[in-house]
């Protein structure tokens, strides 16, 4: 029998402990078939030319579809004043056809002063047309004076956990957490297509930058879904050849429903479907339940407030409540649970959730997304527990100037921690909440290790990885917190071929490019690497 690949001359950091590092490795099937395995006969033999290779990058919690849109809508990062969002809007509005509406992402109010657009300016700007700003967030979007007329926002409307901000009874545009459905169900659900051409363009940039497995953190409901169909688009884009990267996808809580099993009820989804189903390309994950909102935002719920608006203390997505029974009800009926926690009274919320799901084993990990403060007491209960928090180190990057501004240097350090969580046991997952924050996974390993703000500030210093450590995050972490510790991570017999061919050693911070990417060993991307040409073929 001949391999379908073998890999020769090349750095192999395997992440398996029985053998650490190798110089050659044989595909069959899809999977690593040896490693160190000598001169095998191969149907294809490829020199790596000394080039490193170390198991696939995967970003534990991404948003493909919105990340997707936001390549195809008009993009605000970067502008430097409220100027340069209004000189965009009206040279996007100038390109559009009759009754098209404006649609942009990325906005961020740290980049402007912590001032928003004016409805009024964006009207003058777009001409007229209606605009929807997608804050970088996730957590708010700005409308235009046009696009409030037209949905018949009046600035009155109450939401529990979300606000229609106003200023002397009038709507400023600013819609924050549950009130943005104001303008989503309006502009959703995206059809097929859309959803599917999105995955596309996300994925490709996924396969450049050498991932091969994403989380979908939240699809089919919620301000995060796209679609009540959603799942099905991921089915046809499968189809389609559009996914490059394997694929673990998140209902929404409030895509779930209540439905009769005999004597009781099941909370999920019809047919009983739960965690764990699909396969390695293709499957469903935990349930996503959104317990706050975001630090960006000021909207995360924060006991002690925030300090550049004081009294604020962000919201809860809903009642502690009913939060609780949704969640502990989805968890009694086989979901793993992903619950979006951010400020230190929703980890409290979500920590007294998995408390009383004890005794109910998960089909697949339940974990903390995100985990903006989280003090030295809540982290030992989420140890005891067995539970990690998915956090994001590229927002110190991004973010962290603003961060410092809005909750204090002491919660800084308390704040999207790493080492202290690899100090307790806990897994460590690599991830980028993309299109929050950039998502390159060699960017993101870079602000593990030295948490450098924009300005040059160290954010929680103590938090610090190695770049063995970080490495160790977005390769073996994520199988584990994923629930695919025995077939990702490691480039070990009988795992999936997926692998990186790097220009360096990202273990000493080394690898600066990243020259191939496959996936069940077919080449997604190569740029100048030992599978040029062979890319789709």
């Amino acid at each position: 029998m001949k391999a379908d690949l073998l890999i020769s001359g090349a750095r192999i950091l395997t992440h398996d402990p029985a053998l650490a590092q190798a110089t050659s490795l044989a595909v069959w099937g899809g999977r690593i078939a040896g490693v160190d395995c000598g001169p095998v006969p191969a149907r294809r033999h490829i020199d790596a030319g000394g080039a490193t290779i170390v198991p696939g990058f995967n970003d534990a919690h991404t948003h493909s579809v919105w990340f997707g849109t936001t390549l195809l809508d008009l993009d605000l990062r970067g502008c430097a004043s409220l100027e340069q969002v209004y000189e965009r809007i009206a040279r996007r509005a100038g390109e559009l056809g009759p009754g098209e509406w404006v649609r942009a992402a990325g906005y961020n109010q740290m980049d402007t002063g912590g001032i928003y657009p004016d409805a009024d300016a964006l009207d003058r700007a777009s001409g007229g047309r209606p605009v929807w700003i997608k804050h970088a967030s996730g957590h708010a979007c700005v409308l235009n004076r046009a696009a409030l007329t037209l949905l018949g926002i009046r600035g009155d409307e109450k939401f529990h956990g979300g606000a229609v901000v106003v200023e002397d009874g009038t709507p400023t545009g600013v819609l924050e957490e549950t009130a943005m459905a104001l303008v989503q169900e309006h502009m959703l659900p995206l059809g097929e297509d859309d959803i599917v051409a999105a995955l596309g363009a996300a994925h490709r940039v996924y396969a450049a930058e050498g991932i091969t497995s994403v989380t979908d953190a939240g699809i089919g409901g919620g301000w995060i879904g796209h679609s009540p169909a959603e799942l099905g688009a991921y089915q046809s884009a499968r189809e389609a050849g559009a996914l490059l990267a394997r694929t673990q996808v998140m209902p929404a809580l409030d895509a779930l429903a209540d439905l009769p099993l005999g004597q009781g009820t099941f909370r999920g989804l019809p047919t009983g479907a739960r965690s764990g189903l699909g396969d390695e390309w293709l499957s469903l994950g935990p349930v996503k339940v959104f317990l706050d909102g975001s630090i960006l935002a000021n909207t995360a719920r924060m006991s002690g407030g925030y300090d550049n608006c004081p009294g604020n203390h962000g919201y809860f997505q809903d009642s502690p409540a009913a939060l609780r029974e949704a969640a502990v009800g989805a968890g009694r009926s086989g979901w793993a649970l992903a619950m979006h926690a951010v400020g230190d009274e929703a980890i409290d919320l979500a920590i007294d959730i998995l408390t009383r799901l004890r005794g109910h084993p998960p089909p697949l990990p339940h974990r903390i997304e995100h985990g903006g403060v989280v003090t030295d007491a809540q982290l030992g209960e989420l140890a005891e527990l067995g539970v990690p928090i998915v956090s994001q180190p590229h927002f110190m990057r991004a973010f962290g100037d603003g961060f410092r501004d809005y909750i204090g240097e002491e919660r800084t350090a308390l704040s999207f921690r790493g080492a202290s969580q690899l100090r307790a046991g806990l897994a460590l997952a690599g991830s980028s909440d993309r299109p929050v924050a950039a998502g390159a996974p060699l960017e993101v390993m870079h602000s593990a290790v030295h948490r450098r703000t924009a300005s040059g500030w160290m954010y929680g210093p103590a938090e610090r990885l190695t770049w063995a450590e970080a490495l160790a995050a977005y390769t073996e972490g994520s199988a584990q917190v994923t629930g695919w510790a025995h077939a990702k991570g490691r480039l070990a017999e009988g795992y999936l071929a997926d692998f990186v061919v790097l220009d360096g050693d990202p273990t000493h911070g080394g690898a600066g490019r990243v020259l191939s990417t496959v996936v069940g060993g077919r080449p997604v991307f190569d740029d100048a690497g030992p599978f040029a040409g062979e890319v789709g073929s």
